[in-house]
């Protein structure tokens, strides 16, 4: 099967052709329909995380089972099932306690050797699963079967980005009806934000993004105002737009630390600063500790959106089907996978907001 490798940091990918992964007993066989290109896997690609290389990137998928190990009990051949950046194995304290974002499966599953490759080397997944492939082998945890009508290209984007933006506005800082929320960073899970943010009620919703396309895109999938940092400084902007106080909640969705305080300084006393976007290794980020102690701000950290996938995956789903979750607007452009390259190239390049392959 066609495959594409990220052998070294901030190459092109190679297109091998390599074994179907062994299906073990807790492995299942997925032939993939679509592939999101997230930034997640752009931050594998170009070295700036703490995964080795070789390795094959793709991780926001769906596609059918053709095979199933023999301890598998969660999906069947010819389910239609969603892939997951984060693994939940329904059974342990973390997954049974509503957290199954931290599922302690999830370091074994995300780590596992999947991939043959030519020079006797072998080659991780990211998070275990590796779709930017025609198939992938991953653990029963990493998938859940959907029933839905949604084409696969709009389908595969809940397995990353849409579910960890949504869930960032409702299940970590739980964004109340009538509120204010200033989102930094319009890409896919930026708009994503602004989507969780409409769905809960909020009545002003404001997007910042350097790019004119994203804030127009942001415009129409529910924000109500759009600011350009480059124009004036955003955190004035967002105070003059929600009467000097600053955001009910504040979002960061681009993982840059700078970026991080300005989310901070752009909350109102009292306000949720929800840390969203995936920093490079070693990052860190300072605040001023007399503000940090005194205006009573919640700086909160939100992987994969606070999301349950067994839960949530459905619950977008009924979402998107209702016609209150708009995935079609997310899709900037479907590619075949031998145009991996030129994806990941548009990713780099912040243009449009989700480059799929199909």
């Amino acid at each position: 099967m066609r495959v594409a490798v990220a052998y070294e940091a901030g190459k092109p990918l190679v297109l091998e052709d390599l074994p179907i992964p062994t299906v073990g007993p807790r492995d299942v066989l997925v032939r993939i329909a679509a592939s999101g290109i997230c930034h997640t896997d752009l931050n594998v690609i170009e070295g700036r995380s703490a995964l080795q290389l070789p390795i094959v990137p793709g991780h926001e998928a769906t596609g059918l089972v053709e095979q199933v190990g023999a301890e598998v009990r969660r999906v069947r051949p010819g389910d239609r099932v969603l892939a997951s950046v984060s693994p939940a194995c329904g059974s342990c304290w973390w997954c049974v306690n509503g957290m199954s974002n931290h599922c302690e499966r999830g370091p074994l599953v995300q780590t596992a050797a999947r991939f043959a490759l030519d020079d006797g080397r072998t080659a991780r997944a990211v998070c275990g699963c590796g779709s930017f492939a025609e198939a992938m082998v991953v653990d029963e945890a990493s998938v859940v079967a959907v029933q839905t009508d949604l084409p696969d290209e709009q389908l595969a984007l809940l397995g990353c980005g849409v579910t960890t933006g949504v869930g960032a506005a409702l299940n970590t800082a739980q964004v109340s009806p009538g509120s204010t929320v200033a989102v930094i960073g319009c890409g896919g899970v930026g708009q994503s934000v602004i989507q969780g943010a409409r769905i809960a009620g909020a009545a002003v919703i404001i997007a910042i993004d350097p790019a004119t396309s994203r804030r127009e895109a942001a415009l129409r999938v529910g924000a109500t105002h759009a600011v350009d940092p480059d124009e004036a400084d955003p955190v004035e902007q967002v105070r003059a737009l929600t009467g000097g106080r600053g955001a009910d909640y504040s979002f960061e969705v681009v993982g840059l630390p700078e970026l991080m305080t300005q989310a901070y300084a752009m909350a109102r006393m009292e306000g949720t600063v929800t840390l969203v976007g995936m920093p490079a290794m070693g990052a860190s980020v300072t605040l001023p500790a007399i503000p940090a102690v005194f205006s009573g701000k919640k700086l909160v950290g939100s992987p994969v959106g606070g999301s349950q996938i067994l839960r949530d995956f459905p619950r977008f789903i009924r979402l998107a089907e209702a016609g209150r979750l708009d995935l079609g607007q997310m899709v900037s452009r479907r590619i075949k996978l031998e145009d991996v390259n030129e994806g990941v190239e548009l990713t780099h390049a912040a243009e449009g907001i989700r480059t799929v392959i199909v």
